[in-house]
């Protein structure tokens, strides 16, 4: 990945953060995902008031690249209200795609400030299933 792919990847996730629905947390979450066919799917964080439907920023990019038929990702950049990393549900979620995707966290507010990581980095020992073809 380079800056300029990155600085996409950040101004698109900054973008669908503010379209989150966060009436109780007030926590701001998007995502924009990158597929290896060069695809961009977005995601913002979806509260609810009875908590276990939440719906994280990252699900909502993966689900939407699924059901656009993609399975391959390069990168992933998570824009939020402060600088945080992805929960473990949605480590989970992108690790099944692949231990090698490329995670960027970056604050709304500090663009500059980030940090990376590999989704296998994020989840060192991920629930594997041996895939059937």
């Amino acid at each position: 990945m380079t800056e300029t792919q990155w600085k996409e990847l950040h101004q698109h996730a900054q973008t669908v953060r503010k379209r989150a629905y966060a009436p109780y947390s007030k926590f701001l979450v998007g995502a924009a995902l990158l597929s290896r066919q060069g695809n961009v799917y977005l995601g913002c964080n979806v509260e609810n008031g009875a908590y276990s439907p939440c719906l994280c920023a990252e699900r909502g990019a993966v689900a939407a690249a699924v059901a656009a038929g993609e399975r391959e990702f390069v990168a992933v950049a998570i824009v939020a209200t402060d600088l945080a990393s992805p929960c473990g549900v949605c480590r989970q979620v992108l690790f099944e795609f692949g231990a090698d995707i490329a995670v960027r966290a970056y604050a709304a507010d500090a663009p500059d400030i980030y940090k990376t990581w590999t989704s296998g980095e994020l989840l060192p020992d991920g629930f594997e299933l041996k895939r059937r073809t």
